[in-house]
């Protein structure tokens, strides 16, 4: 198995490229069965969905929009628990139907600061998007109505997902090693 050095740590392949396409693939077929008729603003959370979200969007088939937020919790490998807004809306949601999409959940804490800040915004219906799900890590509630890959409790990297800034521009998710 192929094996990686980032700054101080060792990583192992994971998920090729052909799995994620495979895998957004699906979530299209979900998304044009559900949203085809609604026009829905696809709501992107940077940095690390910025890969599965331009991936996705290219293979929609019906009218959409994009827009991008930007909250961060993580410091290394580790979430810090603690959850900071860097760039807020630029549009009105009000009365839209919208999808936070998001590149993994893992415990929950993120996408539950970004439906906080969403809560007032008055949005028609809510859907959330997510290539990777952590259920063995996930502590909250809310529904994700549409999950690529359920993943055990490791640190990856690659396609939009990083470690301390690095390597969010590898085609394939890697998992690490030590």
């Amino acid at each position: 198995m192929a094996t990686i050095t980032v700054l101080d740590k060792v990583f192992e392949s994971y998920i090729p490229h052909e799995k994620i396409e495979a895998v957004i693939e699906k979530m299209v077929i979900e998304m044009e069965h559900n949203l085809a008729d609604k026009n829905p603003l696809f709501l992107v959370i940077l940095n690390g969905a910025f890969m599965f979200a331009g991936d996705l969007f290219k293979k929609l088939h019906f009218p959409a929009e994009i827009s991008f937020i930007k909250f961060v919790s993580y410091s290394g490998t580790q979430s810090s628990g603690h959850v900071r807004q860097l760039m807020g809306l630029d549009e009105s949601v009000e009365g839209r139907t919208v999808v936070l999409v998001e590149d993994i959940v893992d415990t929950g804490i993120s996408m539950e600061k970004v439906l906080e800040y969403l809560s007032d915004k008055k949005i028609k219906d809510l859907h959330i998007a997510t290539l990777l799900f952590k259920p063995n890590s996930y502590k909250k509630h809310f529904k994700i109505d549409y999950i690529g890959l359920e993943i055990p409790n490791d640190f990856i990297i690659g396609y939009g997902l990083d470690y301390n800034g690095q390597a969010r521009n590898l085609k394939d998710i890697y998992k690490i090693v030590h």
